[in-house]
């Protein structure tokens, strides 16, 4: 019988060591993702009617244990606005990375992705179900020795840019993720 419970309790230890690693792997990957990452995401986005095309996307990630904020940004070239902007929550969870973007109110999840200190690159589903490639260069990272003690507001000056043409003061451009 004391065999019985000493093999027991390696087994119940063993199952509850791989469950906190797990946690861990999470925690890792949003500590990798902290910072500023730049590249081709495949998005465009659809205003007055016309499908114009991201020439670059920024995502920054301010990081916590596996969750954070931050804030993406589409530039255009070749569109009536220079860039679209969303304040983003995300998360890391078994080991996908799911972002909500706050203004919008949608969601991504990039999955089945290659991590390194400087790049990030794999797929991104939508919840509509559209799948996109996602290939982003690390480009900086937070220097933690400039910040003081305190908060900043969540209100920064991110949104949506002004279009140059003429166009109706409610309409937004509406972000789509291209196959």
């Amino acid at each position: 019988m004391k065999r019985f419970a000493t093999i027991f309790t390696v087994i119940i230890m063993a199952m509850l060591s791989m469950t906190l690693v797990s946690c861990d792997e999470d925690a890792e990957v949003a500590a990798y993702l902290d910072g500023t990452w730049q590249g081709n995401v495949f998005v465009s986005s659809r205003y007055n009617g016309r499908l114009y095309k991201a020439a670059e996307t920024k995502i920054e990630f301010i990081s916590g244990y596996n969750s954070g904020m931050g804030y993406w940004i589409d530039y255009y070239s070749n569109a009536p606005f220079d860039y679209q902007a969303n304040h983003i929550s995300w998360r890391v969870s078994n080991g996908n990375i799911y972002i909500r973007f706050e203004e919008e109110g949608s969601e991504v999840v990039i999955y089945d992705y290659s991590l390194s200190n400087s790049r990030l690159s794999g797929y991104i589903l939508t919840s509509g179900g559209t799948r996109a490639a996602i290939t982003l260069y690390h480009t900086s990272s937070p220097n933690w020795n400039s910040y003081r003690y305190g908060y900043t507001s969540y209100d920064d000056d991110y949104g949506y840019a002004k279009s140059r043409a003429t166009a109706s003061a409610t309409e937004k451009p509406q972000r789509i993720f291209v196959k």
